[in-house]
């Protein structure tokens, strides 16, 4: 609903400002804005105390991994690639 007018605008129909040019290109980011920062303002009234983000994590333990020999092998176990079959056969 649109304060203004007390109707829905369409993105198609005409502006409210009376521009007479289409809601989508004259006033449509104008409201989304104002109606993002009344939610948000919205939102901040209804959690006066905000969790922090970040919880601390106890770290992983580590397990032993024979098959990996530093850290640059990544994929565990080494594939070996068969060679590819040229020609009939």
């Amino acid at each position: 609903m649109n304060p203004m007018t007390g109707r829905h605008l369409g993105r198609n129909d005409p502006c409210h400002c009376g521009s007479g040019r289409k809601y989508k290109h004259c006033c449509l980011g104008k409201d989304e804005a104002t109606a993002r920062a009344a939610s948000a303002d919205a939102a901040e009234a209804r959690s006066p105390n905000p969790e922090p983000a970040t919880a601390a994590r106890p770290p992983k333990h580590q397990t032993y991994q024979p098959w990996k020999k530093s850290a640059a092998n990544t994929h565990g176990f080494h594939r070996i690639s068969t060679p590819r079959k040229v020609g009939s056969g």
